[in-house]
C-alpha cells in the first residue's frame, strides 16, 4: 500500500535518507546500467539551453553533474531529503562540475525560486513521489522563462505483451530483492515498483503539464517504454 498523500512527503524523505550511499548503485545494477543512458538523453533535450537550470528532486546530484557534463551552466539542485544533497555534493567535491552545483533544501510544490529565473528545469525519477504533481508543474511554469523548457524522465509501464509481464515480475520481485540486500531497506523498493504501477500514464501526465500552461508538449518512450521522456516549453 502507498502511504496517504498527506503522508507522502515525509515517507518519501525518511526513506530516501536512508539508502542515500547506495541510491546511485541500486539505480544502475537495477537498470543493467542504462540509467546513465536515460539521463544523457534527458539532457540532450535541454542542449540548446545556455542560461540557469533547475535540477527539481535532484537527490546525489547525478544529473546535476550530467548537465554540467554536457554543457558547463549553473544548476540549482533542490531536493526535500537534505541527506541526499550532503552526499551528492561530498561525492562531487573534487569532480569538475562541482563549482556548478548549487544545492538547495526545497519542496518542488512550494518553490522559494524567483519568478522568471530559469532557462530550463529538469527532474529525473521524482515526479512519481510528489503527493501533487500539478502543483509542481505549476511552480515550474512560475519560476521559468519564457521560451523556457521543462523536461522529465519517469518510470513508465511497458505494453508490449511478451515484455510488459517479464518486466512486472522483475520490478516486484528483483528490484526489491537486490534494492533490499544493498541497502537494508527492502521496503523502500517495494514502495518503488508500487508508485510505479500507480503513476498516471503519459497522455494523463501530458494533460496535467498542458493544463498549468506548457505548450508544445511531448512524450518519447524509451527501452521498451521502461522509462518516458516528457518535453514541454512556457511560451
Amino acid at each position: 500500500m502507498l502511504p496517504d498523500l498527506s503522508q507522502k512527503k515525509s515517507y518519501v524523505r525518511e526513506k530516501f535518507s536512508r539508502v542515500t550511499r547506495r541510491y546511485d548503485l541500486v539505480n544502475t545494477l537495477g537498470s543493467f546500467g542504462l540509467d546513465h543512458w536515460w539521463r544523457y538523453r534527458t539532457v540532450r533535450k535541454i542542449s540548446t539551453c545556455s542560461g540557469l537550470v533547475l535540477d527539481l528532486c535532484a537527490g546525489t546530484l547525478t544529473l546535476a553533474k550530467e548537465i554540467v557534463r554536457q554543457r558547463p551552466r549553473p544548476v540549482v539542485a533542490l531536493d526535500i531529503t537534505a541527506e541526499m544533497l550532503v552526499y551528492g555534493k561530498f561525492r562531487l567535491a573534487r569532480h569538475p562540475a562541482s563549482p556548478f552545483i548549487f544545492p538547495v533544501q526545497g519542496d518542488a510544490e512550494n518553490l522559494p525560486l524567483q519568478d522568471g529565473t530559469f532557462s530550463a528545469a529538469t527532474v529525473a525519477f521524482g515526479i512519481r513521489n510528489l503527493p501533487h504533481p500539478e502543483r509542481c508543474f505549476a511552480e515550474v511554469f512560475r519560476v521559468l522563462k519564457p521560451r523556457g523548457k521543462f523536461v522529465i524522465l519517469e518510470f513508465s509501464r511497458p505494453k508490449a505483451p511478451l515484455f510488459a509481464p517479464l518486466y512486472r515480475f522483475y520490478l516486484f520481485h528483483f528490484m526489491p530483492l537486490l534494492g533490499g540486500s544493498l541497502t537494508g531497506d527492502r521496503e523502500a523498493y517495494d514502495y518503488l515498483a508500487r508508485s510505479i504501477e500507480s503513476f498516471p500514464d503519459q497522455e494523463e501526465i501530458c494533460t496535467k503539464l498542458e493544463a498549468s500552461g506548457f505548450r508544445e508538449v511531448n512524450f518519447e518512450e524509451l527501452t521498451l517504454g521502461v522509462v518516458t521522456i516528457y518535453q514541454a516549453s512556457k511560451p
